[in-house]
């Protein structure tokens, strides 16, 4: 059992939670991700880790309400406590060690790009940062992007805050005015394939977190599996981070929209039995 030892809505339906987990934080790296199962009934998720406190033993996990188990895991509060969380999981991320880093954070990938962001930072290393949101009330961790980077930029495409437009109109200003040694972007696939696209004739190393669906976490079940430089390769275990321009974005695409059905049946199923639980009480 990890007790959740603090919960805060950093954004409408999206939750920064600390989780107890002193063994995974200890060995937390970059890039690394983990799968939380809230009870015995629920199915397992993977979840990116956007920090952690090897003192406190706590994870930092930034998590959007979108299906049915992180409606439900948003709805915790603190003193809560998550049945099972595994990990770390994935590989640290590689990147080029020399000059300047760019993170790009689309979404809920600002939480994701940050523990990359800290270790560069603390490296000596140039790092400018990109969080891209709809509306300013979806920015997410624009504090803690800044005190990690020498500059960041924020992206809205209703220009309600920030810079007006997407996370491309702010890397192609950086790109402009200086030469940028590699990329990381986090966030949804249309995202990640545009800067990767942006970045491909300028060659500059791009590396992007594929969100496959997952299951075990350890590459046994195979359902994450992708596709990169024509090879068959696991979101889980050989990466989730992988050279941008040449990963199969279309068949990303395919593999994430297999199971729409059933998600949404999940949560039409799983909301009206919660409903029917809390009837009860």
């Amino acid at each position: 059992m990890h007790r959740i030892v603090r919960k805060e809505m950093v954004a409408p339906n999206t939750a920064m939670f600390q989780v107890e987990a002193p063994w995974i934080a200890r060995k937390a790296q970059p890039g690394q991700f983990i799968i939380v199962r809230l009870d015995e009934a629920g199915e397992r998720i993977p979840l990116s880790l956007s920090g952690w406190d090897t003192v406190a033993g706590t994870l930092r996990l930034i998590v959007q309400a979108i299906g049915y188990t992180t409606k439900k895991m948003v709805a915790l509060n603190e003193g809560d406590y998550i049945l099972d969380v595994a990990g770390p999981l994935g590989a640290h991320t590689h990147l080029p060690p020399d000059g300047t880093l760019v993170v790009i954070g689309g979404g809920y990938g600002a939480g994701a790009v940050l523990p990359n962001a800290r270790e560069a930072k603390s490296g000596g290393r140039r790092v400018l940062g990109i969080i891209g949101a709809r509306s300013k009330e979806l920015v997410l961790m624009e504090e803690d992007m800044r005190a990690v980077c020498d500059e960041a930029y924020v992206t809205t495409d209703d220009g309600s805050y920030g810079i007006k437009g997407v996370v491309t109109d702010a890397l192609k200003i950086i790109l402009d005015r200086e030469p940028v040694g590699a990329i990381l972007a986090v966030g949804p696939v249309p995202m990640m394939r545009a800067v990767s696209e942006m970045t491909r004739p300028l060659k500059i190393p791009t590396l992007v977190s594929l969100n496959a669906i997952m299951v075990d976490g350890t590459g046994m079940c195979g359902g994450c599996r992708v596709m990169v430089g024509g090879e068959t390769k696991f979101a889980c275990f050989d990466g989730p981070d992988f050279d941008g321009h040449v990963v199969d974005y279309d068949m990303l695409v395919r593999r994430q929209k297999m199971y729409k059905p059933q998600e949404a049946l999940a949560l039409e199923h799983g909301c009206k039995v919660d409903e029917q639980i809390r009837a009860q009480r």
